[in-house]
C-alpha cells in the first residue's frame, strides 16, 4: 500500500527550502526601555525592601539628622534661646577636644597597623600548618577573643597587669616603669581583641592565594620570598588594607575599655563625648558632644568610603 505524505520533494534544479526566516527586529528595537516581564517582576518585588528602608530611616537616619541639627545649634544658658551657628563645631576642633580627637586617631592607627601585621602572620601560620583541627581551634578562639572587649576586658587587664596585678608582681614590672594606665597599656588592651578579629578577617583572603600560583612561581625559579613579594602580597594588598581600615574603625569607636582603664588620663574623643553628655566637666555641653560625635561620624564615613572599593578589588582577585 502506498504511503502518502503532505511533504513533496523539491523538483530537480530547484533550491531546497532554508530555515524559517528570523522574526523582524523592529519589534525589539521599538520596545521602550524598562518594559517587559523583567520590569514587571521588579515592580512587584520592590515593596519587599520597604521595611528595610523604613528601619534604616528610623534607627539611623533620624538619630543622624537630630545629631547634625543640634551640632549646629547653640543654646544661650541664660535665656534658653537657640540659634544656628558653627561655634560647637569650631570648639570641637580646637583646644583639648582637638587633642582628644588626635589621640583617638593615633591610638587607632597604631593598633590597626600592629593588628594587621600580627593577625596576618598568625593566619598564614595556621594555613601553612595544614592542620584542620588547629585551624578550627584558632578560628573558634579568635571569634571568642574578638568579642571579649569593653569593661570585662579592662577589669581582666587590671587584675593581670595593673599596679597590683598577678603578672606585674610576678615579673616585677613596676621596676621597669611599666604602667597599664597609659597610652601603651591601651595599645596592649586593644590588641587583645583586634588581633583575633584580624585573624578571622584575613583567613578567607589567605585561602584565595591559589596553590597553582606558587607552583608556577617555583617552576620559574622563584623563591618563596620572591613569590610573596611579587605575587602574594600584591594580590593580598587590597584585603590587607581593607582589614587595616576595619581595625582602625573598631579602635576608633571603642569606649568602655579606655574609660575603665584610664579614665580621662589619656585624652580620647570617646571619653570626652561621654564627659560632655554626662556633665562631668561642664553643664549644658550636650550640643558640643554632638558636634564631637559628628566629627567621628565624618571620619567613619571616610573609613567606609575607603573600605568599599578595597573590598571590591579583593573580591575580584580572590573571589
Amino acid at each position: 500500500m502506498a504511503v502518502t505524505t503532505s511533504e513533496t520533494a523539491p523538483a530537480p534544479g530547484a533550491q531546497a527550502p532554508g530555515p524559517p526566516a528570523a522574526a523582524p527586529e523592529h519589534s525589539r528595537a521599538t520596545r521602550r526601555p524598562g518594559t517587559g516581564p523583567h520590569r514587571r517582576v521588579l515592580r512587584w518585588r520592590w515593596p519587599a525592601v520597604v521595611p528595610f528602608f523604613a528601619f534604616m530611616a528610623v534607627c539611623f537616619g533620624l538619630p543622624a539628622g537630630t545629631m547634625a541639627y543640634n551640632a549646629f545649634t547653640v543654646v544661650d544658658p541664660g535665656t534658653g534661646a537657640s540659634e544656628h551657628s558653627l561655634e560647637n563645631v569650631r570648639t570641637a576642633l580646637s583646644g583639648a577636644y582637638a587633642t582628644g580627637l588626635w589621640g583617638s586617631v593615633q591610638l587607632s592607627l597604631l593598633t590597626a597597623v600592629f593588628a594587621t601585621v600580627l593577625g596576618t602572620l598568625v593566619g598564614q601560620a595556621v594555613l601553612a600548618s595544614g592542620n584542620s583541627a588547629l585551624r578550627k581551634a584558632i578560628v573558634s578562639a579568635s571569634g571568642v577573643f574578638a568579642n571579649f572587649s569593653g569593661a570585662p576586658l579592662a577589669f581582666a587587664f587590671i587584675a593581670t597587669l595593673g599596679t597590683t596585678g598577678t603578672v606585674t608582681r610576678l615579673l616585677e614590672l613596676q621596676r621597669t616603669g611599666f604602667s597599664l594606665y597609659t597610652f601603651t597599656g591601651l595599645v596592649l588592651a586593644y590588641l587583645y581583641f583586634m588581633v583575633p578579629l584580624m585573624v578571622v578577617t584575613v583567613l578567607p583572603a589567605l585561602d584565595g592565594v591559589r596553590t597553582q600560583w606558587r607552583e608556577a612561581a617555583a617552576s620559574c625559579g622563584a623563591s618563596r620570598a620572591q613569590f610573596w613579594r611579587h605575587v602574594g602580597l600584591p594580590v593580598l594588598l587590597p584585603s590587607l588594607l581593607g582589614g587595616a581600615v576595619l581595625m582602625f574603625g573598631t579602635a576608633f569607636a571603642s569606649h568602655a575599655t579606655a574609660a575603665v582603664m584610664t579614665g580621662s588620663s589619656v585624652p580620647l574623643i570617646t571619653i570626652q563625648i561621654a564627659n560632655a553628655l554626662s556633665g562631668n566637666v561642664l553643664v549644658g555641653q550636650e550640643n558640643l558632644a554632638l558636634a564631637m560625635s559628628l566629627n567621628m561620624v565624618v571620619i567613619a564615613l571616610l573609613v567606609i568610603t575607603v573600605q568599599i572599593p578595597l573590598q571590591r578589588r579583593s573580591n575580584r582577585w580572590l573571589g
